[in-house]
């Protein structure tokens, strides 16, 4: 999978350490290589949720066919 920065991207796996759900769109930050990225990940308000190092196999490119969604997280603890 050839990504490059800005790309929007899907997750395929959950995080809850980071609130984030299979499925969530985040944006590509930087590639470190083949095997490794960054992710960006926001709320509808623009104040980042999650930057998180992934594995290629944790994310995928956006398709066509995909749908957006919305859901509400809770405030995180000490967050203002």
């Amino acid at each position: 999978m050839m990504l490059r920065e800005l790309d929007t991207v899907v997750l395929e796996r959950d995080l809850p350490e980071h609130e984030l759900r299979r499925g969530d769109l985040g944006a590509v930050v930087h590639v470190y290589d083949e095997t490794t990225i960054d992710v960006e990940f926001v709320r509808a308000s623009g104040r980042t949720q999650a930057l998180v190092r992934l594995p290629i196999e944790a994310i995928r490119a956006l398709r066509d066919a995909d749908l957006p969604a919305v859901r509400s997280v809770e405030p995180r603890r000490g967050a203002a």
